[in-house]
């Protein structure tokens, strides 16, 4: 009798089972086939409104045909055959077609919808079956001892719970910002501040490589960006609220409505924008807000870099500057031979002119270390920077080696030796980064009697320096990337220009640009003297670079204002020694 009922029980359940699944599946069904008749509808209303033949009909109709002069054409329209009648025809048919492609490009944009819709209601109409597969599986595990099917369905549910996860994640994000009050801040350095926008410029607090305070969006993702909170705006406003708007027209705002955004980054939460648009009348506006969560973190390779067995080719181009290269050689017996070991030093020296000073100090170090992996190649040619590295470069003959391209002036440390070597990988990535630039130390310290040790002058500071971020001289890439990109411009003589070429080269490839500052790499001051038969882009280049590392914006007006603060010191001096005396 027990065995009976339970029978009749289980059959019952597989009963309602089959039934809700066959009514999801006809409701899902029927939901699918709607979207698709109406994506198929809009496709022929887009096919008939975008047809050619209408157009030439209304060409050949506007128009006046050729050879026709002015009574030809008869009445009222013989006026209009002359050159203001074709000015108006071409001027009606410039705003027909303007018309024409504004209504094309939303007949295309909704059925691009449209056919998100269906491709998500079909990712729908999936889960749902895997569901009802995993339900009637359920049903079968009941009825089996084994219970084996009752650890597979538990997967639905398993992934349903880190969806809902996720969402609650991204909602606290919202929560946390700044969007709907305020948080506590201990000082004014602690402000996040905004950036605003209009449709053609951005106006921005940290300016980048191009230190313009407003420009147009240069860098892909930021146009993007910025483009998705217009588009998403414009969709939200053009969108109708039940019974909201029932009974009145409602404006259709467009891309020339918006006024002004402004948006700020919170770097752990999300990116709030908040946009502004003209409203129905002269003082009314529409304000829009958007927040961009960001979401957890997710781990994206866990792996060991050995890099025991991978030896740096340090190439440096040289003419004369021998007592240079003698305190190069000082930091490089410390650092390349005595910390890393792992380094081969490739000097291309132009000229004769103290050739046989820098070969002495290659051979004393060489004597004095026991260091033999070195290169002294001679070009008895015009100094060209780009030149001598890619006959450095191209002189190597052990295999793919990872080369580094060092000037004179450069100090770099041990741990900038590993970091070049963990960021630039054959094939995959090249290594640009940007070097700490010294100021004049004469400026810095006041005189000579108190400028310290270089060593103890390399501090990254405000006054001491800048991130050089628009040199792109110092950068570590393996033999085998730079040959393929096809190396450097070599027709480039004297300063600049040739770093930059090669830059935009691998910009232009596939493979990955590491751009970061370095704390290990410094470039010393020297004066710095433009010749005069340069030509005067690379003149210009040269002598923006000597204004900017020369001092501080601060240090360089204290320079500029000295007579003023002199004479204001010598008022001082019989003020305060009558203060004294009283």
């Amino acid at each position: 009798m027990g065995l009976t009922l339970d029978r009749k029980h289980t059959d019952e359940e597989s009963k309602q089972c089959g039934m809700l699944r066959r009514g999801l599946l006809a409701w899902v069904s029927r939901v699918g086939v709607l979207l698709v008749l109406v994506c198929c509808s809009l496709s022929l209303l887009y096919v008939m409104t975008c047809s050619p033949h209408s157009e030439d009909n209304l060409v050949s109709h506007a128009l006046p045909r050729p050879g026709l002069g002015v009574g030809a054409a008869g009445g009222t329209g013989g006026a209009q055959s002359g050159p203001q009648g074709r000015e108006d025809y071409q001027a009606m048919l410039a705003e027909r077609e303007e018309q024409h492609k504004l209504h094309m490009a939303s007949l295309k944009k909704q059925i691009a919808q449209l056919k998100e819709a269906l491709q998500e209601r079909s990712e729908q109409l999936k889960g749902v079956q895997e569901t009802m597969e995993r339900v009637a599986g359920r049903g079968q595990g009941r009825q089996s001892p084994g219970g084996g099917a009752l650890g597979e369905g538990g997967q639905g549910p398993g992934a349903d719970r880190s969806h809902t996860d996720l969402q609650e994640f991204l909602r606290s994000q919202l929560g946390r910002a700044e969007v709907h009050q305020g948080t506590r801040l201990p000082n004014e350095y602690a402000v996040v501040p905004f950036e605003s926008f209009t449709l053609q410029r951005v106006y921005q607090l940290e300016m980048g490589l191009t230190r313009h305070p407003e420009e147009k969006p240069v860098r892909k993702d930021r146009r993007d960006e910025l483009s998705e909170a217009l588009e998403t705006a414009l969709r939200s406003l053009n969108t109708p609220r039940d019974g909201a708007n029932k009974g009145r027209t409602t404006k259709v705002y467009s891309p020339s409505d918006f006024i002004e955004g402004i948006a700020r980054t919170e770097k752990d939460k999300g990116t709030l924008y908040e946009l502004t648009f003209k409203g129905d009348q002269s003082r009314e506006f529409r304000k829009l807000v958007l927040f961009r969560p960001f979401g957890p973190l997710m781990k994206v390779k866990n792996e060991r870099v050995d890099t025991a067995n991978v030896p740096i080719n340090i190439i440096v181009p040289l003419s004369q500057r021998a007592d240079k290269f003698r305190h190069f050689m000082h930091n490089f017996r410390e650092v390349c031979v005595r910390q890393d070991g792992r380094v081969h030093l490739t000097v291309v020296y132009f000229g004769k002119d103290q050739m046989n000073e820098v070969r002495s100090t290659l051979e004393n170090t060489s004597r004095e270390i026991n260091f033999k992996n070195f290169s002294l190649l001679q070009l008895n040619e015009e100094f060209s920077r780009g030149r001598g590295l890619d006959v450095g470069a191209r002189a190597w003959k052990g295999g793919n080696v990872l080369l580094f391209f060092c000037d004179v002036d450069i100090y770099f440390t041990a741990d900038f030796l590993n970091t070049c070597r963990l960021n630039a990988q054959p094939g995959k990535k090249v290594f640009y980064p940007v070097l700490f630039s010294q100021y004049n130390p004469t400026l810095i310290y006041g005189n000579h009697d108190h400028i310290p040790p270089v060593e103890q002058q390399l501090v990254i500071k405000k006054d001491t320096g800048l991130w050089r971020d628009f040199g792109f001289g110092m950068t570590c890439q393996y033999r085998s990337d730079f040959i393929n990109i096809g190396g450097f411009d070599v027709d480039i003589k004297g300063w600049g220009g040739e770093d930059v070429h090669l830059y935009r080269k691998y910009l232009h490839s596939n493979l990955l640009v590491v751009r970061s500052p370095s704390r290990g790499l410094f470039h010393l001051w020297h004066e710095k003297r433009c010749a005069d038969e340069l030509p005067p882009e690379q003149y210009r280049m040269c002598m923006q670079s000597k204004a900017m590392n020369e001092a501080s914006h601060g240090q360089l007006g204290m320079l500029f204002f000295r007579h003023e603060i002199e004479a204001h010191l010598r008022k001082q001096k019989p003020q305060r020694s009558i203060a004294k005396k009283t």
